[in-house]
């Protein structure tokens, strides 16, 4: 074999081996690179979904705002609340939030930032979100027929129930703004289940379902779009339009593409009866402890606020419980501000916080003012939700896990303290981010 066969046979030699050498570099490069990708999207996970679990009430202790827990702390002894859990924001960001009181008196726990209790109607904003991000995925639109054959519920037999034709005419934005037409002339039929068991002699409750039937069967109080009558049950119904166009269960579809994707974790269900509460959830404590009729027309006598109405059943009328810091959580991800990233459009956001003078907008806030404020309250015997979010991208949020007697216009007491707490210790706050967005 001459000389020079035998070097072009090294040369090749040699640099398939440089080739190979460097092709196994690139490969477990890659591979390397690959796994600490992975892990750090983990770990991200992890501190995302960790934020509510690092709250403590000693996380908000700061100089200068001693005198306002002493000032919520005489609040919440004056109307004799057992406890209250405050969260308060700022441009997207968790600047306190702290429990005062007692969780569960009995068990002797105290109010945390990690506890949770029954939103009432604020759950009702949820809800709205969740109709607006499925208009924008095109699973319907505001202008969508609810019943009827071209409607999303067009079900035979609630098209058969129907006595009124102008329930033809009910579209979900009418629902989102209660100007579906339904009044409460026979009650409330989401708080009277008693009375109608025993009006069309029933042999137990009916379900959500059932209860529309019942419910299309009589005549509604105006012409759609014509009128305002805040309902429940027409929230009840975008509840059932949202298990319709998404084939999943309400609970685990807003759960999984609504509150999850904005980074709130301690959303849950609300629950009947003490006994069925979730982890890290509050004793409720009603205005008296006059038992009452249970809400299924057992005959038992049970506590207003476990087992006097069907809480659970409200769903996206009245049915979750959540932290005030979740709550404040949501509301960062509905106002376009950028820290917190929006999970609906800036336009649905202009949609849902839409002002008209001399009308009655309210597509899942309660109020909406021409300076831009947001406010949304619940109330229940069980509980008192607030939140009110300011002009200038404040967002305070107050939740009780006690009902008093004056109900819904206690609502206006908490929107007086949270005034008085405001202009007394708006510039004390500490310049952080409890989320650690």
């Amino acid at each position: 074999m001459r000389r020079i066969d035998i070097k072009r046979g090294l040369a090749i030699i040699f640099l398939t081996a440089i080739i190979s050498t460097a092709v196994i570099f690139i490969l477990a490069y890659r591979h390397l690179k690959k796994e600490t990708q992975e892990e750090l999207t983990a770990e991200s996970e992890i501190i995302v979904n960790d934020w509510s679990d690092r709250l403590t009430n000693e996380l908000s202790d700061a100089p200068g705002l001693d005198k306002m827990d002493r000032e919520i702390e005489r609040f919440i002894g004056r109307w004799n609340i057992k406890g209250l859990s405050l969260a308060v924001t700022r441009n997207d960001s968790l600047l306190y939030a702290k429990g005062y009181g007692m969780a569960d008196v009995e068990e002797g726990r105290p109010m945390t930032p990690q506890n949770i209790m029954r939103l009432a109607s604020a759950s009702k904003l949820v809800t709205a979100i969740t109709i607006m991000r499925l208009a924008e995925e095109g699973k319907l639109s505001l202008g969508s027929k609810v019943f009827g054959p071209e409607g999303i519920l067009n079900d035979s037999a609630y098209t058969a129930a129907i006595k009124d034709p102008r329930l033809f005419d009910v579209t979900v934005d009418h629902l989102l703004q209660h100007k579906g037409g339904f009044g409460l002339g026979a009650g409330d039929p989401m708080f009277n289940t008693k009375d109608i068991i025993k009006a069309k002699q029933l042999s137990g409750p009916p379900t959500n379902e059932e209860l529309t039937e019942i419910v299309l069967g009589r005549r509604i109080a105006f012409t759609p779009g014509q009128g305002f009558r805040y309902s429940n049950f027409g929230y009840m119904l975008l509840s059932l339009v949202i298990e319709r166009v998404t084939g999943r269960d309400y609970w685990e579809f807003v759960t999984d593409e609504v509150l999850h994707p904005a980074g709130c974790y301690r959303f849950r269900p609300a629950t009947n009866y003490y006994a069925d509460r979730s982890e890290d959830e509050v004793h409720y404590y009603g205005p008296d402890n006059d038992p009452v009729e249970e809400w299924n027309g057992s005959g038992r006598m049970v506590e207003r606020v476990y087992g006097g109405s069907n809480v659970n059943g409200l769903v996206g009328a009245g049915g979750w419980c959540a932290s005030a810091s979740d709550l404040a959580r949501l509301v960062a991800a509905t106002d376009k501000y950028p820290h917190v990233s929006n999970i609906i459009s800036n336009e649905s956001i202009d949609t849902l916080t839409a002002f008209a003078k001399n009308d009655h907008i309210s597509r899942g806030w309660s109020e909406i003012d021409e300076h831009g404020k947001w406010r949304r309250t619940g109330t229940l015997s069980s509980t008192h939700t607030l939140i009110e979010r300011f002009p200038n991208g404040e967002c305070w949020v107050m939740i009780t896990n006690s009902g008093v007697w004056t109900g819904h216009t206690f609502s206006r007491e908490m929107t007086k303290l949270i005034s008085n707490l405001r202009a007394r210790y708006d510039n004390a706050f500490p310049r952080r981010d409890l989320w650690g967005s």
